[in-house]
């Protein structure tokens, strides 16, 4: 890029977030090609270690139970638009907030700015989706809630939003086939999908985890969330099924659900399918520390369900591994498949017990020469096209292009 802009950028992610596609995308590698962005959210309680390194960095404490906690989040997007500046900024972004894209839309139309959305996930069909798998069992407002949110953001994002943005950022090609069919143009939209680091995933400076459980066992690890959309409990009944063949397989789980109850029932899952033994839970680590657990493993696992909500993600878990060196199982998310299948560092698969076994123990009785041959051939296609670096200059041109659009007289 031959200048520089800056974006007013609202998130739904507090800060700091795990969420690389904002950290490392829009925090490291964007403004080194001269694009910042000012970034409009919540403060994460109890973790003030990171600096936002985009731009300016415009938090508030959004702290309290559910509801609580998403009045103040709106309460604070709402106030910061008053902050939104033509003389400052060049556009505005938000990110899979529908209600806070109405106003925000609305404020850059005033302020004559051209207005962005960034799609991450469907989060209207996945508040629905939520409250329909919660029911009435966890109480009225855990269910009326997430549903209330996911009919208002269906009526706004899909009524309202998109069809007035002047560009649309979305998370995968499959997103963006979505969305053509709803009748959204192909040519205002993006595709950018998940990558990975490569600046901080050395595989020479990233040792093996020093755990002593791991010892002596064949270590196959996720790495990534345990919530219900997941069903993780798949791969005990996988475990269960590759300790028939291979009996020192030991599973590790690096990541974590943020209900409860949900953990508590995945652990009887693992004693129901006799594996509890043989299951590791880190809970949430550090990033390095996670990938540490990635290097001792001789398998990454990657499972996403198929359906409606999950088909247009685009998963961080396989370029990870990848680029870590280490082979993976992964079943037909159609963005994943076509990773795997581009390297040939794996096995795609459906997702089922039979599938996933069938193919760890394939991969585990491959010689190890095949395995790290595997895993060179996926770096090697992580650094050409899922590396946050590439993407990011992608990302740059993109907005530039945008830009100049923008401030053409015709426009």
């Amino acid at each position: 890029m031959s200048n520089s802009l800056r974006l007013f950028f609202i998130t739904a992610e507090t800060w700091p977030t795990f969420r690389a596609d904002v950290a490392v995308l829009f925090g490291k590698y964007l403004p080194r090609l001269g694009v910042y962005a000012d970034l409009v959210t919540g403060h994460t309680p109890g973790d003030a270690s990171r600096p936002w390194g985009g731009g300016e960095a415009l938090l508030d404490d959004v702290s309290g139970r559910t509801v609580v906690k998403h009045f103040k989040t709106f309460l604070h997007h709402w106030r910061s638009l008053r902050r939104l500046d033509s003389a400052r900024h060049d556009a505005i972004q938000v990110r899979d907030l529908p209600l806070p894209a109405a106003l925000a839309l609305r404020a850059a139309r005033r302020r004559k700015l051209p207005f962005y959305y960034w799609m991450s996930y469907p989060m209207p069909e996945g508040q629905i989706n939520l409250a329909r798998a919660r029911g009435l069992t966890e109480g009225f407002l855990k269910f009326f809630f997430p549903w209330l949110r996911g009919r208002v953001g269906l009526f706004l994002l899909y009524r309202v939003v998109l069809p007035r943005a002047d560009h649309i950022f979305v998370q995968s090609q499959r997103m963006k086939v979505n969305l053509v069919e709803r009748g959204i143009p192909a040519e205002i939209m993006t595709s950018v999908p998940m990558g990975v680091d490569l600046e901080e995933i050395d595989t020479e400076s990233i040792p093996p985890a020093a755990d002593p459980r791991l010892a002596g066992r064949r270590v196959l690890v996720y790495l990534g969330t345990l919530d219900r959309p997941r069903r993780i409990e798949t791969l005990f009944e996988m475990l269960a099924l590759v300790r028939k063949s291979e009996p020192t397989a030991l599973l590790v789980l690096v990541g974590d659900t943020h209900e409860d109850a949900h953990r508590e029932w995945l652990k009887s899952q693992s004693l129901r399918a006799g594996v509890a033994e043989h299951v590791i839970w880190t809970g949430w680590l550090p990033m390095l520390e996670g990938w540490r657990y990635v290097r001792s493993a001789e398998i990454g696992l990657s499972p996403i369900p198929r359906g409606v909500l999950l088909d247009v993600a685009s998963p961080t878990k396989v370029p990870e591994y990848l680029a870590l060196g280490v082979p993976v199982v992964c079943n037909d998310n159609p963005d994943q498949q076509a990773l795997i299948e581009a390297a040939g560092a794996g096995r795609c698969v459906p997702y089922t017990a039979e599938a996933f076994a069938g193919a760890v123990v394939e991969l585990l009785a491959l010689p190890k020469q095949a395995r790290a041959g595997m895993g060179a051939r996926g770096r090697e296609l992580v650094e050409g096209l899922r590396s946050y670096k590439r993407i990011a200059y992608d990302l740059a041109d993109q907005y530039s292009a945008l830009l100049r659009i923008s401030q053409s007289p015709s426009t």
